[in-house]
């Protein structure tokens, strides 16, 4: 493991992060503005978890279950997450809580590197709450079927190269969005929240390599 990188890494998060700035880089037109957040909001967290696996850093991405009516992102890509319980502890118990339930790892396993800028979402009423984490070598995966379809491993690489950038035009609930700007996953699209949140993490790790 190159422990080299996951401490140039701690030590970038603990200054100013890119914020905003880089999350609108991968946001829709539409997105690419402040929202005022209602009072009602639905409280959530996520984790970016980073493993080593042949020499390169990769991350977790879930492909979640296309047929769940509760989830406002069904069948999309996303990092594991999900809503804060009263029963967490802090943003960073959800987390990890949710990606132990998700992804079958264990949470005493992860070692946090840092937080990354909260964003909300309109469309679901989510401030999410986005964390960086880390594991050894290759860890196993576990699927929990009713919510999550596949789960992938992506160099980091991957979302470092402009080419894995695209846009498309994209049909949401009959809204017709104009060329959403999307990371190319083995020809799945990672966009929205979860494509904002890596654009700041791909900003963040530009800065150290």
């Amino acid at each position: 493991m190159d422990i080299q990188f996951i401490e140039r890494l701690e030590r970038e998060m603990e200054e100013e992060l890119p914020g905003r700035d880089a999350q609108f880089l991968m946001a829709p037109m539409e997105r690419q503005q402040s929202f005022d957040i209602p009072d009602d909001h639905i409280l959530a967290c996520v984790v970016a978890l980073i493993f080593p696996k042949k020499k390169d850093w990769h991350v977790v991405l879930i492909e979640r279950v296309s047929d769940n009516p509760n989830d406002h992102h069904a069948g999309q890509l996303s990092f594991p997450g999900g809503k804060f319980e009263e029963t967490d502890y802090s943003y960073q118990d959800c987390a990890l809580r949710e990606a132990e339930e998700e992804i079958g790892i264990n949470g005493s396993d992860v070692g946090i590197i840092g937080e990354l800028s909260s964003i909300y979402i309109p469309v679901s009423n989510f401030l999410i709450y986005p964390f960086v984490g880390f594991m050894g070598d290759d860890p196993e995966f576990t699927i929990q079927r009713n919510e999550v379809q596949n789960i992938l491993e992506i160099p980091l690489k991957h979302f470092l190269d402009n080419k894995n950038k695209k846009k498309m035009d994209l049909d949401v609930r009959g809204q017709v969005l104009k060329e959403v700007p999307y990371y190319d996953i083995n020809n799945q699209p990672l966009w929205g929240a979860s494509a904002m949140i890596m654009s700041e993490f791909e900003q963040v790790i530009k800065k150290i390599i």
